[in-house]
């Protein structure tokens, strides 16, 4: 008969993949052990494979969870009804506020999803693949031109994340400029260049590529 869970298993869990994510985005998922990170979490090594049977595990478990937040809180902030600048302004805020405190996930996604399986690594970028495509689709609405091109819809999509996923490298909570400030900011400057980008805008070789 299997052991029942504890009430506070999630609490605990959620624990462990924090300090994981910490440590992980410190020292390396390579150059972090199991045994440190039950250390961090002021356990047991034998406790900690309780709750996860191997480190691959627990940072499968760690970006999983990340992804999902990341997924609701964009798909939240897509509101029905605004129009296309002010929907694009919407999902910046909203992927920018759920990487809030997220910084070592942040780190942790960009430097170890590629350590996994590559069944896992599949499964995690489909998340990847869907904000992507939800982005996408906002600037195509802007101007309808990109929703034929991929060849340009693609790099105008991928320079936006560019903007959102490396800010956590020099962006600081409490400086010149908020968050909030700052989606709006990267939007706008998003949002500009997309209503702009006709034929007379676009360097000459890429213009076949926008017809």
């Amino acid at each position: 008969m299997s052991r029942p869970r504890a009430a506070d298993h999630a609490i605990k869990r959620q624990a462990i993949l924090n300090r994981a994510a910490e440590l992980f985005a410190d020292r390396g998922y390579a150059g972090t052990s199991m045994a440190e990170i039950a250390e961090a979490c002021g356990t047991s090594k034998a406790l900690l494979y309780h709750y996860y049977d191997s480190k691959e595990e627990l940072l499968s478990d760690l970006l999983q969870v990340h992804f999902e937040k990341l997924e609701a809180a964009v798909a939240a902030a897509d509101r029905g009804g605004l129009a296309p600048p002010e929907r694009l302004k919407a999902l910046v805020r909203g992927l920018l506020d759920a990487y809030a405190g997220a910084d070592a996930l942040h780190k942790v996604q960009i430097n170890d999803l590629a350590r996994l399986p590559l069944t896992r690594q599949e499964a995690l970028k489909a998340y990847e693949r869907r904000l992507v495509a939800r982005f996408s689709g906002a600037i195509a609405d802007i101007n309808p031109r990109l929703a034929r091109k991929r060849a340009v819809l693609v790099p105008v999509t991928m320079s936006l994340f560019g903007m959102i996923n490396w800010s956590y490298l020099w962006f600081r909570e409490g400086g010149a400029m908020s968050r909030a400030e700052y989606a709006d900011l990267v939007a706008q400057m998003t949002i500009d260049g997309v209503v702009r980008m006709g034929r007379e805008s676009i360097p000459r070789k890429a213009r076949a590529l926008v017809g």
